[in-house]
């Protein structure tokens, strides 16, 4: 609302319970099939109501999600223009740490440090008892400091797991330790 921006909520909550039903899926299980049910009905309500507006769908996902595979297939990682698929997560709060400085932006300067203040999250589960966020991302799929910087090297350089851990190890030293870096390498 601060930059304008026309505000359409849809609720997908009958179409998910709807579609639970369908496959006989508990809506209390709140497994992957219950939290990929919500991504696909997300897109395919987006994708239809753009079209009814002669509109696109703009993508969220970024370069760190896509190397993780952390999507959903037919899902969140489709869109009519993925914006971001080029650009890792850990950059993504610098971004908006700029743009909260232009005056252009100003108006929406309480929003966009809230979101960086957010932890990262699919939000498919639904709150813990204090209304808060009950599923991190980092805590499921690792540091995206780390992820980030096993992306760089892989990509930028092509080199290979043992040299990104060696280097890995140097540059987080005192941050994260030698299990830690190695777990997360090898889901990487």
């Amino acid at each position: 609302k601060s930059l304008g921006v026309t505000v359409k909520e849809i609720n997908i909550k009958n179409a998910c319970l709807g579609h639970f039903k369908d496959i006989g899926q508990d809506q209390n299980n709140y497994d992957l099939t219950y939290e990929n049910s919500q991504a696909r009905e997300r897109t395919q309500i987006l994708m239809d109501y753009a079209s009814t507006v002669n509109g696109i769908v703009v993508g969220t996902g970024d370069l760190s999600e896509l190397a993780l595979g952390w999507c959903t297939y037919n899902g969140d990682h489709m869109s009519m223009y993925g914006v971001n698929a080029s650009i890792p997560k850990t950059v993504m709060a610098p971004i908006i740490r700029s743009v909260c400085q232009m005056d252009d932006y100003k108006s929406a300067r309480a929003v966009l440090e809230d979101i960086i203040d957010t932890p990262i999250s699919p939000e498919l589960l639904p709150a813990d008892g204090e209304g808060k966020i009950a599923q991190k991302t980092e805590d499921l799929v690792g540091p995206y400091a780390l992820h980030d910087f096993f992306l760089y090297y892989l990509l930028k350089h092509g080199y290979a797991p043992r040299k990104i851990y060696d280097l890995a190890l140097e540059a987080f030293a005192g941050e994260f330790d030698r299990e830690t870096v190695k777990k997360w390498l090898r889901t990487f």
